[in-house]
């Protein structure tokens, strides 16, 4: 294990930049545009900005914290990992219990968030937190860490609908498992740029569970996002048009990334899981259009 350097506190801030991944912006859009259809919707438009603004930054903050104790169930095996072999937590830039005080930190900034929200969405958040610390010690337990991730990332969904004063239904429940299935898929390309490091050092993914067939149930499974996505949105009247176009656009992009994958290049496979942000967006969009025309 890293021995804990002796830094400026310049130097020690950066680190915290680095690994509440503010430099990576990635997984918060993955989070945030799952946050915002949900808001969206359960709100039939644009909602208050004292509801808009706490959600966002309990997004931000959430993520932050989930990268913070990811690093530290990771601290022992990401300096055996290419890509993760620089974190702070792995060059002994910062020590295991920095990364303990700054995900604390981060919880309570979230949670001072729920102060401008109904109190049912508090009563939520505690599956938020749940999943947001038990998920990085998953991979040592079973090949489906990912799952665990989509819940995680999902938890949103039904948070945004109690910040609206609304009780999380059928919609609710289709977009929380479509955007379950979108991010086991897309956690899966990921896992793909790691699985010869993982296998080595014994860590499990879905990467690894589903072998040869890897590309094809990454398919699947955004196909899947798509059907349950596109019934949430059929049961809202926003399908047609324009939540029907949207959904075309990502099964297009879906079919793109397939191209790009499909040889298993590591490198492909991370440029695939970071593009995912784009389809976020394109569903964000049709549900915006569908309630404001």
């Amino acid at each position: 294990m890293a021995v804990v350097q002796q830094i400026t506190w310049q130097q020690r801030l950066e680190a915290y930049y680095y690994l509440c991944r503010f430099d990576k912006p990635i997984g918060t859009e993955l989070v945030f545009w799952p946050t915002m259809w949900a808001l969206w919707i359960a709100n039939q438009g644009t909602p208050q900005f004292s509801i808009l603004i706490p959600m966002i930054l309990g997004t931000i903050f959430m993520r932050a914290a989930g990268c913070a104790i990811n690093d530290f169930a990771d601290r022992k095996v990401d300096g055996a990992v290419e890509r993760t072999k620089h974190r702070p937590l792995a060059t002994g830039v910062i020590s295991a219990k920095e990364a303990i005080y700054v995900f604390l930190i981060l919880v309570l900034a979230s949670a001072c968030m729920l102060f401008f929200l109904p109190i049912e969405t508090f009563y939520w958040s505690f599956g938020a937190l749940f999943l947001a610390f038990i998920y990085p010690f998953m991979k040592r337990y079973t090949h489906l860490p990912q799952v665990f991730l989509g819940a995680a990332f999902s938890w949103s969904i039904p948070m945004a609908y109690t910040a609206v004063g609304q009780t999380p239904d059928l919609t609710c429940w289709l977009l929380y498992f479509g955007n379950l299935a979108w991010t086991v898929a897309y956690d899966t390309q990921y896992a793909i740029t790691d699985r010869e490091y993982d296998l080595k050092i014994g860590v499990k993914s879905t990467a690894i569970l589903f072998g040869k067939y890897d590309i094809e149930i990454i398919s699947l499974l955004q196909a899947l996002s798509i059907v349950l996505i596109g019934a949430a949105l059929y049961l809202e009247d926003l399908l047609m048009p324009f939540g029907l176009v949207a959904l075309l656009a990502v099964a297009a992009d879906f079919i793109y990334q397939w191209t790009k994958t499909k040889g298993r290049d590591p490198q492909l496979c991370f440029w695939a899981f970071r593009h995912n942000r784009w389809v976020g967006l394109m569903i964000f969009i049709g549900i915006f259009m569908a309630l404001v025309l």
